[in-house]
């Protein structure tokens, strides 16, 4: 982490956390805890609006910190990642530990899962053998009382020696209470005396040799008996960030080194190396854990967790759960695509009345004509199309997800994609980032951070784009409906949309794993990793935390980035479609060089222009193709789809063309948000280089195929 020795208090966490104090008296909280086990739904209940994310220094996982104020006193709540264990085996587990032991929090707050009490233990006990400034929050208490688990909290708070507190957080219940225990810990009105594991007697001999000589050189910044433990299980990278926050090598001690030997000595005639070690302090802790829950837990068996259990017999079987994933799927794409269009048809309406007001006031002016170009027909323009496009689907979209997320249903589609991932040699969690992908491939990039394995993580980024986002919706779907759908009428119309566009995407599925697993045999080799895959329970959804979350988190975060880049991509696309060279914009020019080329894949020049023109945003590809086509010098939108499909007819297009248009929407280079999420994620231009040309290289390839199959088959 960077510590150094005179890293401590305030420059601890300003320098190597990047967590500020508003005032000196500020006291900062670790938010800890499993996966799944509702921590994020506590920290936003506490802070509100009050907070804000980034990266933690030096990484790529997601930092989150708000304030809450509570009886005068002004806390920090710091929302460290989800993770199941403190041994840091993964970059999460590494950025917990860290701030637990070096951040110095004024308390930590471990959220437990009152459902799994249990297996929340194990790091509610790794979290007291670091620090005794700890409160534990046995939430879902709610759920636990519906499946029938009945648990004795001041008994529990009694065994473990520090304060226990039950919530709700979803119905925001017990959270005063939280506070409450919190102060009463960082005051110090109450000193907690933790639980203290007893582990075998060869480890216990070998703690009780080294730790008196560890302990003069700690000045009670950290605990020694874990700094013992540390020593002897011989994690260097964690020994080596002790040593840079005590500012003193401990191995530099002769006495230290002289007992760690004797220590090691101990351990080894006793028949235990650091491997077994680490399994000995598992299963300590573990014991500890069932121990106390056989002290405060009850439930009745035979209705616990009964109905959760009946679910996924059908959600999670092998006959059934794929089916009913595509059928969710086919019924989230129609619902979007059918509430999309009158949204966005409004909202389209209104800003290009804005338009035109805009017009007006340059006309007024006596503006040159090329700046209102530039301005409105160009840059304006085309963020009107993107917002137009992008908002009313990614708002339907993304809450429909979010709820799927809510419900715990997104592990279940994991669940039942592990085998296929497994067999492409990558990770079974790469299926929640293509989930994540249909919303918008850069947030299913960023969601690739939840893969451990930098291998696996980098197959998963390079991949994600062949799962189209809602930005290629708008083609995909006008091009079913104007040549697949078209004689179709009724509400059978979308219905026929949503299977073929769900067929398209289990095509992405299938080149995504293809493709995977070419890049795990070849640029990428390795077998992949095991994880340990929880299927929470089944929760009612907080639909009112559904919509902010989404629309703020998600919608408008995405929208922002793309904004970003469509504003300069309006101003390029304008000057192309205006300056003429002899007599030809540069844009027709550009289209006619491309032509034998576009021929050769099933297209033409002018569309594989809109493309590379719709680098910035997939949107405005349809929109480009239209200003081509009538030479119009900006794009515009033409009343209806029929009209649509007739200038595309008398431009050459057939059931071909369109079906290589699909095809290469499907797979072709990622949108430039997309690139530049890429770029930061995977901090390396090759890599980011490499995305972009797989799938652009794999839909020619496809088109290729297909148009001159088809082409010698006579069937175009």
């Amino acid at each position: 982490m960077g510590l150094t020795s005179d890293s401590t208090g305030i420059s601890v966490l300003e320098k190597e956390f990047n967590i500020k104090r508003i005032t000196p008296n500020d006291k900062v909280i670790a938010l800890a805890g499993n996966p799944n086990v509702g921590k994020s739904t506590i920290f936003n209940s506490l802070t509100g609006l009050n907070q804000h994310t980034g990266n933690w220094p030096g990484k790529t996982v997601a930092n989150a910190q708000g304030t809450v104020r509570h009886k005068n006193e002004n806390y920090i709540l710091v929302d460290i990642p989800g993770t199941y264990s403190l041994m840091a085996n993964s970059v999460e587990e590494e950025i917990a530990r860290d701030f637990i032991c070096f951040g110095e929090p004024d308390a930590v707050i471990v959220v437990a899962d009152a459902t799994l009490l249990e297996r929340n233990l194990n790091l509610v006990l790794q979290t007291l053998e670091i620090t005794n400034k700890v409160v534990v929050c046995v939430n879902l208490i709610d759920e636990a009382k519906r499946k029938k688990i009945n648990i004795n909290i001041k008994k529990l708070s009694k065994l473990l020696g520090v304060p226990v507190v039950a919530t709700s957080a979803s119905k925001g219940e017990g959270l005063n209470e939280l506070l409450d225990a919190v102060s009463i810990v960082t005051d110090g009105y109450i000193k907690p005396s933790p639980v203290k594991i007893k582990y075998v007697d060869a480890i216990e001999s070998a703690v009780s040799i080294l730790e008196p000589y560890i302990k003069q050189h700690l000045n009670d910044k950290l605990n020694s008996r874990w700094v013992a433990l540390k020593l002897l299980d011989g994690d260097s990278t964690l020994l080596e960030a002790i040593n840079r926050y005590l500012g003193f090598n401990l191995f530099k001690d002769e006495d230290i080194t002289q007992k760690l030997d004797e220590a090691i000595n101990i351990l080894c005639d006793a028949g235990i190396t650091k491997d077994i070690l680490r399994d000995k302090i598992v299963c300590s802790l573990y014991a500890v854990a069932e121990e106390i829950t056989s002290q405060t837990v009850s439930f009745e068996r035979e209705k616990y967790d009964y109905l959760d259990r009946k679910i996924d017999r059908i959600l999670a079987s092998k006959t059934f759960g794929i089916p009913i994933m595509l059928a969710l799927l086919g019924a989230i794409l129609w619902i979007t695509i059918t509430g999309a269009n009158y949204p966005s048809q409004l909202l389209a309406d209104g800003l290009f009345w804005i338009e035109d007001r805009l017009s007006d006031f340059f006309y007024s002016i006596s503006a040159p004509e090329w700046v209102h170009g530039v301005l409105v027909m160009g840059v304006y323009r085309t963020l009107a199309w993107v917002v137009s496009v992008m908002l009313p689907p990614m708002a339907i979209f993304f809450p429909l997800f979010t709820l799927l997320e809510d419900l715990g249903y997104l592990p279940r589609v994991a669940f039942n994609l592990d085998n296929f991932f497994k067999k492409a040699c990558c990770h079974g969690k790469q299926a929640l980032t293509m989930c994540m992908g249909l919303g918008c491939n850069a947030a299913g990039i960023i969601g690739c951070r939840i893969i451990d394995s930098p291998r696996e993580r980098l197959i998963a980024i390079l991949t994600n784009n062949f799962v189209p986002c809602n930005g290629r919706f708008p083609t995909l779907i006008a091009i079913i409906t104007m040549f697949f759908a078209g004689s179709v009428l009724g509400p059978a119309k979308s219905v026929i949309q949503a299977l073929m566009l769900v067929s398209v995407l289990v095509l992405g599925v299938v080149i995504t794993l293809l493709v995977s697993k070419i890049l795990s045999k070849t640029l990428l080799k390795g077998l992949p990793s095991s994880f340990a895959l929880e299927l929470p329970p089944y929760r009612k959804p907080q639909v009112g935390r559904i919509i902010v979350r989404s629309i703020f988190d998600r919608t408008l975060f995405v929208l922002g980035r793309a904004v970003m880049v469509a504003a300069p991509a309006g101003l390029i696309i304008w000057f192309m479609a205006n300056v003429q060279v002899g007599g030809v914009s540069i844009l027709n020019h550009c289209a006619n060089f491309l032509n034998p080329f576009a021929q050769l894949i099933g297209m033409d020049g002018f569309i594989l222009m809109a493309f590379i023109l719709g680098f910035p945003a997939n949107e405005i590809v349809v929109p480009i193709i239209i200003m081509s086509y009538m030479a119009t010098g900006s794009m515009i939108e033409l009343d209806s789809l029929e009209q649509l499909r007739e200038l595309l007819v008398s431009n050459g297009w057939t059931w071909l063309t369109a079906v290589c248009v699909m095809l290469f929407s499907l797979m072709h280079f990622p949108c430039g948000t997309t690139c530049l999420t890429i770029r930061k994620e995977t901090q390396s231009l090759e890599w980011t280089i490499a995305a972009f040309l797989i799938p652009t290289i794999t839909g020619i390839l496809i088109c290729f195929i297909v148009a001159n199959t088809a082409r010698l088959l006579g069937l175009a």
